[in-house]
């Protein structure tokens, strides 16, 4: 079962950003590198990790930074056999020449490491076809421990406090809020964002992923911002909405109010007791924004909900903000999923809505661990109550 870590930018340094599979399965941060996990036996404890890691060159550490190299592998990751990758293509085959499966995926670059993973599997048709390894790691990765989930928990702590100091405060910039919460997420404890924040004023909230940043805010508009931190590696994924003077008008309470409402109930289903999947949670909170919309004035149904809710309403959080990709939203909630709940309403500035309306953006979004009788939400600090957010500049 060979995974890869990508390689590093030969031009400008860049930050690395570990394939998550990879660094799941043997904790290694440097790029450039491969593991092979060999099955030896029947019982669960049967098996050989081996790494293939860049060695120590004091040459190449003085310009780019220290490396564990090659015993460190050993001695601290734990693997049972370490390498230098540079002996990978005359090694690797003679590992895998007794394989009767072999589970990899492609390397997460086009640049692939120094002997690449791919060349090898297309030239060798003695050995048995390669069987994509991430719908295991899937199910392996799916359910957090208690320790991940301490992780998320603890980023959605320092990401919820950063954002409700950012209601506090007024802000003319959408590139400030983004600095401030940068900053915040990591004088907090955070190693960094976990993605780049939307940071979105008035009518550039109806972008999903607005991540421009580079507008200003103007009075009787909304703030809409999705954001969050990392910790320990595991993220925190955050949505608030809030007027830019912290004073709700009528029009922004009512479209304020239908969004929230649908969300509470949705975040109320994420436990295994009420034996549902995403998908399920998705069909019941559109049937609730129809709901909520019709009895403000909107005409929509079923054939139009999706021209003001056009994403889902949630996906799978953990080591990635969109974690375990290609994993069934079908699955039905088990206690340890963690999932982000996160309704939203965009209106275009079109006549087929309600003029006080248009042009206004509300997305509310929680992370929540999935338990037997209640969710268990991850992000509690960032506040979402309109009384609770107009008390911040009160």
């Amino acid at each position: 079962m060979p995974t890869v870590a990508p390689p590093s930018s030969t031009s400008c340094p860049k930050e690395l950003w570990q394939e998550s599979n990879f660094f799941w399965l043997t904790g290694w941060e440097e790029p450039e590198a491969v593991a092979v996990i060999e099955k030896t036996g029947s019982n669960t404890g049967d098996y050989v990790l081996r790494l293939f890691v860049q060695p120590k060159n004091p040459r190449d550490e003085q310009w780019s930074g220290y490396r564990n190299g090659v015993q460190a592998a050993q001695d601290v990751f734990n693997a049972d056999e370490a390498y230098s990758i540079d002996g990978m293509g005359s090694l690797l085959p003679d590992m895998l020449n007794s394989a009767t499966s072999i589970y990899a995926d492609a390397p997460p670059t086009e640049k692939a490491s120094k002997s690449s993973l791919l060349d090898m599997f297309s030239g060798k048709t003695s050995w048995p076809s390669r069987t994509p390894l991430y719908p295991l790691m899937n199910k392996l990765r799916v359910i957090k421990s208690h320790a991940e989930v301490a992780n998320m928990r603890r980023a959605g702590q320092i990401s919820g406090r950063a954002i409700t100091d950012a209601m506090r405060r007024p802000w003319t910039k959408e590139r400030d809020l983004h600095a401030f919460l940068d900053y915040q997420f990591i004088v907090n404890g955070c190693e960094g964002s976990a993605y780049i924040p939307v940071i979105a004023g008035g009518e550039r909230a109806n972008c999903i992923h607005y991540t421009v940043n580079n507008n200003v805010f103007r009075e009787g508009e909304f703030i809409l911002i999705d954001a969050g931190g990392q910790y320990g590696t595991y993220i925190t994924d955050i949505s608030r909405t809030w007027p830019v003077t912290g004073r709700f008008t009528a029009a922004q309470r009512d479209l304020y109010e239908a969004v929230l409402t649908v969300q509470r109930k949705s975040v109320d289903l994420c436990r295994q007791n009420a034996r549902l999947s995403l998908e399920d949670i998705h069909g019941l909170t559109v049937r609730g924004l129809i709901e909520s919309l019709r009895s403000i004035g909107f005409d929509v149904s079923n054939a139009n909900i999706d021209q003001l809710f056009p994403h889902h309403v949630g996906h799978y959080i953990g080591l990635d903000v969109h974690d375990c990709p290609g994993y069934p939203r079908r699955e039905v909630l088990r206690r340890g999923h963690c999932v982000t709940i996160e309704p939203g309403v965009y209106v275009p500035d079109d006549e087929r809505w309600p003029a006080h309306f248009r042009g206004m953006g509300v997305r509310i979004e929680d992370s929540i661990c999935v338990d037997e009788t209640e969710p268990y939400i991850l992000t509690t600090e960032a506040v979402k109550e309109i009384a609770d957010i107009e008390a911040l500049r009160a």
